[in-house]
């Protein structure tokens, strides 16, 4: 009985693509090589936490460290964006897939 069942299923698929129906494309993810690095926050001297502080030289090199990485933030951040939009259409395009698919097995 379960033959007779995928044979038939198969059979209103074939019939179905075979009727001109286009078949239903699926989406390919955007390429992982595309995803940019994040920057590495800088890591912060124990002394920034001591009561004394920090000495001054170590104190600027560790400003020094986030301001270069508040520059690359800001460079990460639009790269980031754009790589979030590609894979929100694909989420999008994946659910219009499934879609497709869906509607295929009831025709």
């Amino acid at each position: 009985m379960r033959r007779s069942v995928i044979g038939a299923g198969l059979l209103l698929s074939l019939a179905w693509s075979a009727a001109g129906h286009a078949a239903c494309t699926a989406p390919v993810p955007p390429p992982s090589d595309g995803k940019p690095e994040k920057p590495k926050l800088p890591e912060k001297p124990a002394c920034l936490d001591a009561k004394g502080g920090c000495p001054g030289w170590e104190a600027y090199s560790y400003n020094d460290a986030i301001k270069a990485y508040n520059a690359q933030a800001q460079v990460f951040r639009p790269l980031a964006e754009a790589y979030a939009q590609k894979l929100n259409a694909y989420v999008k395009a994946s659910g219009e897939y499934a879609q497709c698919e869906m509607k295929s097995l009831q025709q």
